[in-house]
């Protein structure tokens, strides 16, 4: 059993490893799709936009489909049609082409991200203590590797299709094969995962959106945050606080850097003081880090501001998934693929937030924005409470579940 739970733990690493490299891959690289496809600055808003609104749609397809099949299924096929998808933007020439593969890929990271989560809330009641935040800090590491690839594709003029192809080529089997392992450890969380990885009929009378939607708000704050460093950290730091554009590039490899540290620690920090605590200090930080963007006198405190932003968001994420398990145990792969969709809301909703109040105010002014929101997480810490099933903080529970049926997705 024990073995079981480690292999699913392992694989299911692996899949969040894997798609932080594919979605790194695709976002580092807009400029050179842009140029390939000949896709104007007026239009590219419209297909960036695209992803997200179908990772949605795929979010809330992947609730109706775990009802029939298990979430790992869900996992096992969409994983291989993002990564085809990733390899399709590469290979086209044609604006039709472009669309229909970045339509693909959304709708199967809408299904993938779900499904990943899926899981991982399940295999952390199996182990009875919080690992939710290793499987994030699995993708963050991906994704450092896919900009670092990126970088050199970028740096030897390497065509999307040459970049792409190699990548698709490991991660491709390699993930098939662990599918092999992945573990479901019940959709319930109260009989031992008897019910199998989803309690038909629970997705819609277990889950009540009223009590859902703190963790929704939590979640769409988080991501307004991550999407205002991804899209304007580097601007941020050339235009108003005068770096040269070299230096531009590095506070989003500070942010992730720092947001692979914060979860790979985070898990034991929420074992040691409860996920309330961590979920609440992470607010602070994040929030002192845009105060200190906002107010730095120069690059150098600006690169500080970014770094304490990394340590700050990086937990609140997978802790809102972990939350979302605890409070509807019944449907707690319903739960995920609601809030799922909120992550897409919030990255929809950040970059043009923080370009319009830069471009109407100030750049500065926008930082504070995001800073607000994140406080607000504060008032929604106790959403965050664990339930009598509680994991860490001396509460963690036998390891119960009854993983058989999941072991091999089926």
């Amino acid at each position: 059993m024990t073995d079981v739970l480690r292999r699913g733990r392992a694989s299911l690493a692996f899949s969040f490893f894997a798609q932080g490299v594919a979605f790194a891959l695709l976002v580092t690289r807009i400029p050179a799709v842009q140029d390939r496809y000949g896709v104007s600055d007026a239009l590219l808003p419209a297909f960036l936009a695209a992803v997200p609104v179908l990772a949605g749609a795929g979010s809330v397809g992947t609730e109706w489909l775990v009802r029939r099949i298990p979430a790992s299924a869900v996992l096992r096929w969409s994983q291989p049609v993002v990564l085809l998808a990733l390899l399709g933007v590469g290979a086209g020439d044609r604006m039709a082409e472009l669309a229909v593969a970045l339509g693909v890929f959304g709708l199967a990271v809408g299904a993938l991200d779900a499904s990943m989560n899926m899981l991982g809330v399940s295999l952390q009641r199996a182990y009875g203590r919080s690992i939710m935040l290793g499987f994030h800090a699995a993708y963050s590491l991906g994704g450092i590797l896919g900009a670092s690839l990126a970088w050199v594709g970028a740096h030897w003029d390497l065509a999307l299709f040459v970049s792409y192809l190699p990548v698709v080529g490991v991660l491709l089997p390699l993930c098939l094969v662990g599918s092999r392992w992945y573990v479901g450890g019940g959709g319930d969380g109260g009989d031992g995962g008897k019910g199998g990885e989803y309690t038909a009929g629970a997705g819609d009378s277990g889950v009540v959106f009223k009590m859902l939607l703190p963790l929704c708000l939590v979640m769409t704050f988080a991501y307004i945050g991550d999407s205002t460093v991804s899209n304007w950290s580097a601007k941020y730091l050339q235009d108003v606080l005068g770096s040269s554009e070299q230096l531009a590039t590095v506070p989003y490899n500070v942010y992730m850097v720092t947001t692979l540290v914060g979860r790979t620690l985070g898990d034991f920090g929420v074992r040691r003081f409860g996920a309330v605590a961590v979920v609440r200090g992470g607010a602070l930080v994040a929030a002192v880090g845009f105060a200190v963007v906002a107010g730095a006198p120069g690059a150098w405190v600006g690169m500080l501001g970014f770094l304490l932003l990394g340590l700050g968001l990086c937990v609140l994420v997978p802790q809102t998934f972990a939350a979302a398990g605890r409070l509807f145990p019944g449907a707690s792969d319903a739960a995920v693929a609601r809030l799922n969709v909120f992550n897409y809301v919030g990255f929809l909703i950040g970059s043009p937030l923080v370009g319009a109040l830069g471009d109407t105010w100030s750049y500065r002014g926008a930082m504070l924005v995001p800073m607000v929101l994140v406080l607000v997480t504060l008032v929604y810490a106790r959403s965050f409470a664990a339930q009598p099933d509680r994991y860490g903080g001396g509460h963690e529970r036998p390891r119960t579940a009854d993983v058989g049926r999941g072991s091999n997705g089926l």
